[in-house]
């Protein structure tokens, strides 16, 4: 039986979402009344929202059967989609799946047959591939952020997918640029285009800082500059992110790393521990420049210039997001040139800064989760009456299937996993250490 919240005002209510943007109010009307739309905004917009509300209200709750069917291009993104289906409180079954995981795991969890699925093209039609995805109840698909996915190669997987749906009835694409044709294979006819690409009230500070010895310490230079602030410093290549990370370490500057070769496990703990604040500087490939849940920051550092426009517009989008400001620091090392895309640039002269503040969070781990029956509420509750914390004290709490991530204030940190390791939450006795 489907506890589905029916009504929109309910689940934005949940959310804690006073109003929609004018995107979504658009995006929203556009898909009740038409069967292809292409929805162009930048990131951090809320499209997930705009194409999740309209489509969960066609979704029939007495079916069995997979009804919607969500392509992405970045197993981030997949786990932040599913995790807006959940905050959404609607009942219905999703799963996701992706590269980096255990296939044998999402075999299992596909026996038990999903409402929604969210996934990466390669894992998807694997899956297919195997007949662990009923696809006859499937009439709405949606591919979001569709312009990466075929830039990074998933057109073929894409392609064999589409092909293998003969129920669509909605057909949904997001991008936030619009540099891709939309592909023949999606077989559009005459899609509803809603651009809002050049509509966001924003203000982007980009400027040059120039390095006039060592790019490294122009770094520390900016970091105690910018001091509590928080933002992403872009590498193009790990090997560089490690020398960076390396340095950082050596100047007792707190950050997380996220970057294409880390352990799929690390990568969602660096995003975690970013998005709560217990950690304030990100060290990133362009693998964090877009499709990720990561909220608008106060600067992006380009330790190194990307190679295309492209990406430094993806970059750069990252802060000065929602109508905030924001700024971007390019480093000129002295033998450095600037890429045409890039001229005209004005300099930035850095002024000597304090000592980088500490932070303020950490991160807990509570080995429980949403299958234990657990709530947030339960953990807030917990740490809060037992812990002994204010409320001012208990930060973002984001709950997992099988975990749980707590952020709390960091001299509470240590005393909080010694009253509360191995109390029951639910059922469950949990484990509780801090990462």
């Amino acid at each position: 039986m489907i506890n589905q919240i029916k009504n929109q005002s309910q689940i934005l209510q949940k959310m804690g979402i006073s109003e929609l943007n004018p995107m979504q109010n658009s995006a929203i009307e556009a898909i009740e009344k038409s069967k292809e739309v292409l929805i162009l905004s930048p990131t951090g917009t809320g499209k997930t929202l705009a194409f999740l509300l309209p489509l969960v209200k066609r979704l029939d709750p007495s079916s069995k059967q997979t009804q919607l069917l969500i392509l992405v291009p970045a197993r981030e993104l997949a786990i932040q989609i599913e995790q807006v289906i959940r905050d959404m409180g609607t009942g219905y079954k999703v799963n996701a799946v992706y590269g980096g995981r255990s296939g044998s795991k999402e075999k299992i969890e596909l026996t038990h047959t999903p409402t929604i699925l969210v996934g990466t093209p390669g894992r998807v039609a694997d899956h297919i591939r195997r007949d662990r995805i009923t696809l006859n109840g499937i009439s709405n698909l949606v591919l979001d952020e569709f312009d990466k996915s075929l830039e990074i190669g998933f057109e073929k997987e894409m392609k064999e997918i589409v092909s293998a749906l003969q129920s669509l009835e909605r057909k949904i694409l997001t991008s936030a640029t619009f540099k891709e044709q939309i592909p023949e294979f999606m077989h559009l006819s005459n899609p509803v285009k809603l651009d809002f690409l050049e509509s966001e009230t924003i203000s982007l500070d980009i400027s040059w800082v120039n390095a006039p010895k060592n790019t490294l310490d122009t770094l520390l230079n900016i970091l105690e500059f910018l001091g509590d602030k928080r933002g992403i410093i872009f590498c193009n290549f790990k090997d560089t992110l490690n020398g960076v990370s390396e340095f950082l370490n050596e100047n007792n500057i707190e950050h997380t790393s996220f970057f294409g070769g880390m352990e799929q496990v690390d990568r969602e703990r660096s995003l975690i521990q970013f998005r709560n604040s217990s950690q304030r500087t990100l060290l990133a490939t362009d693998l964090a420049a877009r499709g990720i849940d990561i909220p608008g920051l106060d600067y992006i550092i380009h330790y190194e210039m990307p190679p295309r426009e492209e990406e430094f517009t993806h970059r750069n989008g990252r802060t000065a997001r929602m109508n905030k400001d924001g700024m971007a620091m390019c480093i000129k090392g002295k033998n450095d040139r600037i890429p045409e895309y890039a001229k005209g640039i004005k300099n930035l002269e850095i002024k000597e800064g304090a000592k980088i503040p500490t932070n303020k969070w950490a991160t807990l781990f509570i080995s429980g989760g949403r299958r234990d029956k657990i709530s947030k509420g339960d953990i807030a509750g917990l740490f809060i009456k037992k812990g002994q914390l204010e409320g001012e004290e208990l930060g973002v709490i984001e709950l997992k299937t099988d975990c749980a991530f707590v952020a709390v204030h960091r001299e509470k940190a240590e005393d909080i996993c010694q009253r509360l390791n191995n109390e029951r939450l639910k059922k469950k006795k949990v484990r509780i250490r801090r990462i």
